[in-house]
């Protein structure tokens, strides 16, 4: 049985003999990356920093969100907007595994460049059992690379803290309750965050597209289902396909969004979520008078195995 408590005392003593010098975390906000940065801090204060980047792929309102949370929590934190640098680095790829190993080594670049800045050795990441596991190796399949697992270079210059390798999601949730982390209810949220919501080229009117639909998912799922009902996760994935559809007397082209929610217990295994039909009703009336380039919105019933969670 897990227990928080004992947990997080072996946590921050053995992070205060490991830990020798300053260290960097990116922390998006989630549950794993939040719950890091306060073990860490914990241990080691104010010679930790809690990096955010603002990668362009983001949900909406994140980097404002983010910034309130860490400053409730005392963390000592930046905030960089590098939405440029990403979405550069991500023109004309479609591949995912590319999207993915791109957005995981341009995360490094950042730290590394923030890390001399502020003179850190040790880079400290929220990775949970499943990323590495699904990110493969030695005698396991490549599911998927994680951004913080397979993103990392050969060679880099930080040493790398990973507090929560052992975890699964479940347990790092009891653990944020345990803390007082008020993103122990979030939902998890990928690394490379929107661009694997992209099938296809990633474009600045793709993200827009693919953002407000995942607010109008996000928003009518949480007042529809109290915490305890909800699925364990539910977004919006944009299609790179457009279908016929009527706007107005018009005939026109538009994108097809789908919606993804599940049930699952630690990310490992999932099973597609029976949503209220209604439910769905709303969410697809919304989207389509709401986001004009929207003309058809479908439902994903496909659990993992075979799937994933996410569509990339």
């Amino acid at each position: 049985m897990f227990d928080p408590q004992i947990f997080l005392e072996e946590s921050v003593k053995k992070l205060r003999e490991q830990v020798k010098g300053r260290a960097i975390i990116a922390c998006s906000g989630g549950v794993d990356s939040t719950v890091a940065a306060v073990i860490v801090s914990k241990a080691i204060g104010r010679d930790l920093l809690a990096v955010f980047v603002d990668t362009g792929l983001m949900r909406k309102n994140e980097a404002k969100n983010v910034e309130k949370l860490f400053s409730s929590l005392g963390l000592n934190y930046r905030i960089v907007d590098a939405s440029k640098e990403f979405l550069t680095a991500l023109k004309g790829v479609v591949d995912p595994e590319r999207k993915r190993k791109i957005i995981g080594a341009k995360f490094i670049e950042i730290f590394e460049r923030i890390a001399k800045e502020f003179n850190a050795e040790y880079l400290v990441q929220g990775t949970i059992a499943p990323d590495w596991i699904e990110s493969g190796g030695g005698l396991r399949d490549t599911i998927k690379s994680h951004h913080n697992v397979g993103g990392l270079p050969e060679k880099m210059n930080l040493k790398l803290v990973e507090p929560l390798r052992d975890l699964y999601k479940d347990e790092v949730r009891k653990l944020a309750k345990f803390l007082g982390i008020p993103v122990h209810e979030r939902q998890p949220f990928p690394g490379p965050g929107l661009a694997i919501r992209i099938i296809g080229e990633v474009t600045e009117e793709k993200l827009r597209i693919v953002r407000e639909a995942n607010a109008i998912v996000e928003e009518e799922v949480e007042k529809h289902y109290d915490f305890e009902s909800r699925p364990w996760q539910y977004f919006a994935v944009l299609l790179p396909v457009k279908t016929v559809g009527v706007h107005g007397d018009k005939r026109v082209y538009g994108y097809t969004v789908a919606i993804r929610m599940v049930e699952s217990l630690d990310g490992m295994t999932a099973a597609y979520f029976k949503v209220d039909y209604s439910l769905l009703d709303r969410i697809s009336t919304r989207i389509t008078t709401e986001i004009k380039e929207v003309n058809r919105v479908v439902y994903d019933i496909t659990n993992k195995p075979p799937g994933t969670i996410e569509w990339e």
